[in-house]
């Protein structure tokens, strides 16, 4: 039996015991390991559902990202991985929520959907896979369904080095410099899904340039600036 959400959250805006503690030894971890910095950590909302979309360099994707934020992320896991207890109650003290197998995307959705509207900070990545080049790839509408239809602030997430790091042929990560940037919140759910697309995509790539400059130390990072319609920018 897959636990309920009720049966492990304890609070949407402040990490549990075991969330404390890994995220204390995987930052050290990073630090030492990928010389790991962020920026923007101020731009994800204290209080209330958040849906962080994000490049999808590694498997580490997910670790990274909420290694440094104050508040504890939310994941989906497939439901057969809480079969197992001990990992089950692993997956669970991290707030991870069971997606059924056979509903495909649409399940998916749905998931996410409640998720957030239970008030967690969720990360999707809406290219759909990790990269196979380390650039960006195409955003999937799904991601623009969620959306429209969880009605939640859009924060974006660009990584950049952990593709150099631990790309997906390799099993192994190794020495690298891993750069993040959180830019600011997204009111996004009343436009189209194309629209919302289209808004994401430019958004995350003018991050990932800007991510980039700062990881090579080729140019000073620019500032942030936020266009009338809530969508990030660089001045």
């Amino acid at each position: 039996m897959t636990p309920t959400p009720d049966e492990h959250i304890q609070d949407h805006d402040h990490p549990g015991p075991v969330w404390r503690a890994l995220q204390g030894l995987a930052g050290l971890a990073t630090r030492v390991f990928w010389q790991l910095q962020v920026r923007g950590l101020e731009n994800i909302p204290a209080h209330g559902g958040v849906l962080v979309i994000s490049n999808h360099q590694s498997f580490a994707d997910p670790v990274l990202l909420a290694i440094r934020p104050k508040r504890p992320f939310a994941y989906m896991a497939a439901s057969y991985l809480f079969k197992f207890k001990p990992l089950g109650w692993l997956i669970t003290s991290l707030n991870a929520f069971p997606v059924q197998q056979g509903k495909g995307d649409i399940g998916a959705i749905k998931e996410t959907i409640r998720v957030l509207k239970e008030g967690w900070v969720l990360t999707i990545f809406p290219e759909g896979k990790r990269t196979f080049d380390g650039k960006l790839d195409a955003i999937q509408p799904g991601a623009a369904l969620t959306v429209r239809r969880a009605k939640v602030p859009v924060v974006p997430a660009i990584i950049v080095g952990a593709f150099e790091a631990f790309p997906r042929q390799n099993m192994f990560p190794k020495p690298g410099i891993v750069r993040i940037i959180y830019g600011k919140p997204m009111d996004l759910h009343h436009l189209s899904g194309d629209e919302i697309v289209a808004i994401m995509s430019r958004t995350l790539e003018q991050m990932f340039a800007e991510a980039t400059a700062w990881r090579n130390e080729t140019v000073k990072p620019t500032a942030e600036a936020e266009l009338p319609d809530g969508n990030y920018a660089t001045a």
